[in-house]
């Protein structure tokens, strides 16, 4: 809900978190989102889709990071990448600073979040929407994953939470359809949303990422922005090898890129990995 200085989000219904509201720049509802963008003192330009927070320009690197760069440095050979959704920008930005990636598909149902972003979050793609490798396709995230005849090392699902045209980006035939995409040692990789609030989520997950994936698993951020916990990033590959790549070869793979990163680190990386005892009682029990 919005009033004249607070904005409130809705996405629990027994508690919430709220932002001042310094400036609103944009707020429309089309057939795909209800999409609002305004400033905050504190977390500098926000984006809420569905009376959801999807993104703040203090505290986007945690994300876009995390879900980018766990899965490229865990392969080590990454070459073809399918990003779904993403129109903010900030996992391609990531993405296309891997010179040795050779090419990148992004498939975004809304194209207004595309250009909205462009304007009002510039620096989520940092130009990333100029790169030659890159091929953007205007379509829902199935329906592409469904048809497509192209094989990808890795796929990133940055989706918003399962309501509206996100849910069909966690249901069992998705990830089905990611599986049959991906190449041998490829790795499936997406947001799924806080535990602690959220523990359905990440049951449903787990239960269809393991019938199509051999490893199936999670790994976490604290993110301020989502409250409530960390944020979980579902991880589906069917070579675990890759899940426990060493500290070591993280460290000659990262040196190598000689890209510099303001949270993401090998250590960060296999620590991410190591989730709480409530979640493992949780994924035991499902």
């Amino acid at each position: 809900m919005i009033n004249k200085k607070i904005w409130h989000e809705t996405l629990h219904c027994h508690l919430g978190q709220y932002f001042l509201i310094d400036k609103i720049l944009y707020q429309q509802k089309n057939k795909y989102h209800d999409i609002k963008i305004f400033d905050n003192s504190v977390m500098g330009r926000i984006m809420t889709i569905d009376n959801i927070v999807q993104t703040t320009e203090k505290d986007e690197f945690i994300y876009h990071e995390m879900l980018s760069h766990v899965p490229i440095f865990s392969h080590g050979l990454i070459k073809d990448v399918l990003i779904v959704g993403g129109g903010d920008g900030g996992i391609l930005r990531e993405v296309c600073k891997h010179k040795n990636i050779n090419n990148i598909t992004m498939v975004e149902i809304d194209i207004s979040i595309i250009n909205l972003c462009k304007k009002y979050f510039p620096t989520h793609s940092n130009n990333a929407y100029e790169d030659p490798r890159l091929e953007l396709i205007i379509d829902n995230g199935l329906n592409f994953v469904k048809k497509t005849n192209k094989k990808f090392d890795l796929i990133i699902s940055d989706s918003t939470d399962p309501i509206g045209p996100g849910k069909s980006l966690f249901i069992s035939e998705f990830y089905l359809n990611c599986k049959k995409n991906l190449k041998k040692n490829g790795i499936f990789v997406a947001q799924n949303g806080v535990s602690f609030f959220q523990k359905n989520e990440i049951v449903s997950t787990y239960k269809n990422l393991k019938k199509y994936f051999y490893d199936a698993s999670f790994y976490q951020a604290a993110i301020p922005t989502y409250y409530g916990g960390t944020m979980m990033f579902a991880w589906g590959s069917d070579n675990i090898e890759l899940r426990l790549t060493n500290l070591e070869k993280l460290k000659s793979r990262i040196k190598k890129t000689k890209l510099i990163f303001n949270y993401y680190n090998p250590h960060i990386h296999i620590s991410s990995f190591s989730l709480p005892q409530y979640i493992i009682n949780t994924l035991d029990k499902s």
